[in-house]
């Protein structure tokens, strides 16, 4: 438990009869302006008093009322052999987390700093103190880039505040960190937010724990419970009234996204028979990238496989990629998104922001959907944002999923006219993202499909919690031009967890062929020397956005000298 000034006073003020605020000063070795002030904001929450004698020769003391009853802990079960621990910070506030396993099911315990009654019950006044001075225009704002910079902005006025208590920088960046959670946040549900070893965070009810997905162990029970289900009723709402929408009676499901780009869906009950429900999938702070994905540890795909995907990327292909749910598809197009040339102009559509490109990549707009207000005004559909991205000139156009007729019909429309499309569909394998696109309710016929060059197949491994790419394959035509098939290029094999080219491009070859004039064996070797790039971006260890958005971006520029510097394992230079 962390042992502050505010303790120190308190006790104190328990252990002496009636002391002055003199006295407490010289023993705290604080101004007494300070301690006044610490008495004052627990004076509010009735722990202490100041008294100011009539005498004017009589200095003000204290006296301690007492503190209110507290509920006694929980008792934990055995949690069993610990097996992983680690710490990391939120907003200042250090945990630790341990994972551990008795043997039927595994367990996640997070550790925050403990605070005495009287440091909780100042820190719940400076908080009612701090709460006024924020005008309601900033407490609820929905811009949530604008809530960032303003949530930075009170942050140094907090620490100002609290500078004039004296408290200490340990203290004090504590307590602001805590405030930050409070004021802006979601309180201690925050802390779970910030652990970047966590995919999905969910409130269940207010009686059972809080379940957590955890990259390498899977859903696991945590030591955190919300106090009752309005407190998680209060969570929605805030969250909702962020992002410019509601949470209610007559519209009991939210779908939102955090400052931080989490993906948040909210529900109340009786929609969710249990009571009321949170669901968090966080957004990576660090977007993966291609040198992600071809790492030992990730093994998501071969430097082969990439290459020839790079190649696509660059000659404007359309590509597809496909997967289940948490299989990594939006990981695998937003890693390579970043091999679109500078020179373009990108529009990105989404329902939650997830794609986020490298700097070098400036002409890029990305556009989010908005849903209809309690009136049913308003909406902004997918359909809407590409219809509006066609008249915006773009090279190249990126819908997040697509899931109804009216948008495949238009992106494939997008595909015949001569812009080049990426999108995602949920399907588990090539012969089913066939039978997707060709069924309701997309229901696209076959010819208009034949305009999709490449499809990617992410593959989500549940017993072994991996991640994969099941299939690289082109969509070619029958006879009649009236059946789809798929070319499979590359597969993956789970009994050996390796990849095999199965079979050789025709059509990419072709296309390729007609639009740059490359022969066959040029092909082949262009895809060598990209991989060939991509082993040397992973030796030197090149694996943040900005670090690939580099390599591309002087690539495109002088491509012979990235090659050479791959080739003879050279640094780049620093400008």
């Amino acid at each position: 438990m962390l042992v502050t000034k505010i303790d120190q006073l308190v006790d104190l003020a328990r252990a002496q009869k009636s002391p002055t605020l003199e006295f407490a000063a010289t023993k705290l070795d604080l101004p007494i302006k300070a301690v006044e002030a610490i008495a004052s904001m627990l004076e509010r929450g009735n722990v202490v008093e100041i008294r100011y004698p009539v005498n004017i020769l009589e200095k003000p003391y204290l006296v301690f009322r007492g503190l209110p009853p507290e509920p006694a802990p929980k008792q934990e079960g055995e949690r069993g052999k610990v097996i992983l621990t680690y710490s990391f910070k939120a907003d200042r506030v250090p945990a630790t987390v341990q994972v551990s396993d008795t043997g039927r099911e595994k367990y996640y315990t997070i550790s925050l700093v403990e605070l005495s009654q009287p440091t909780r019950i100042f820190l719940d006044e400076i908080k009612e103190e701090l709460l006024r001075s924020v005008p309601a225009e900033q407490s609820d704002v929905s811009d949530v880039e604008k809530l960032a910079k303003i949530k930075s902005d009170f942050s140094r006025k907090i620490e100002k505040y609290l500078e004039t208590y004296h408290l200490g920088p340990e203290t004090s960046e504590l307590l602001t960190g805590m405030l930050l959670h409070i004021m802006f946040g979601l309180g201690e549900l925050d802390m779970l937010t910030q652990d970047d070893s966590l995919e999905e965070i969910a409130v269940i009810n207010s009686k059972q724990p809080i379940g957590i997905y955890h990259r390498k162990f899977g859903w696991l029970k945590t030591n955190m419970y919300m106090p009752d289900e309005d407190a998680i009723f209060n969570y929605s709402s805030q969250i909702a009234r962020r992002v410019g929408r509601q949470i209610a009676v007559l519209t009991p499901i939210l779908d939102a996204r955090l400052e931080t780009g989490d993906r948040v869906n909210a529900t109340l009950a009786p929609i969710s028979a249990h009571g009321n429900t949170i669901t968090i999938r966080k957004f990576a702070k660090d977007p993966w990238t291609v040198i992600n994905l071809i790492t030992d540890q990730s093994h998501t795909m071969t430097t082969e496989m990439a290459g020839m995907l790079w190649q696509a990327i660059h000659y404007e292909m359309n590509v597809l990629v496909a997967g289940g749910t948490a299989s990594g598809k939006t990981s695998a197009l937003n890693a390579l998104l970043a091999f679109i040339p500078p020179n373009q102009r990108i529009l990105t559509i989404e329902d939650t922001r997830e794609l986020v490109l490298p700097s070098f990549q400036w002409n890029w707009i990305p556009m989010l959907t908005r849903n209809s207000n309690a009136e049913g005004l308003g909406e902004v559909s997918m359909l809407d944002l590409m219809v509006s991205a066609l008249r915006m000139r773009p090279d190249r156009i990126v819908l997040g999923e697509m899931r109804r007729q009216k948008e495949a019909e238009v992106l494939f429309e997008a595909m015949h006219t001569g812009h080049s499309v990426y999108s995602t569909l949920h399907a588990d394998t090539s012969n089913q993202v066939i039978r997707r696109l060709t069924n309701p309710p997309i229901d696209m016929p076959p010819s208009e499909i034949e305009a999709l060059h490449l499809v990617i197949v992410q593959y989500r491994d549940r017993r072994r919690n991996l991640r994969r790419t099941l299939e690289i394959c082109e969509m070619t035509s029958g006879a009649g031009n009236d059946e789809l098939s798929a070319n499979i290029i590359y597969r993956w094999r789970p009994r050996t967890d390796t990849f095999e080219k199965v079979g050789e491009p025709t059509k990419y070859y072709k296309e390729l062929n007609l639009h740059t004039g490359m022969t066959k064996d040029e092909i082949v070797s262009d895809i060598k020397n990209r991989a060939m790039i991509l082993s040397w971006m992973l030796k030197n260890k090149m694996y943040s956005l900005e670090a690939v958005g580099k390599v591309m971006s002087i690539y495109y520029a002088d491509p012979k000298s990235v090659i050479e510097l791959a080739r003879g394992n050279l640094g780049i230079r620093k400008p």
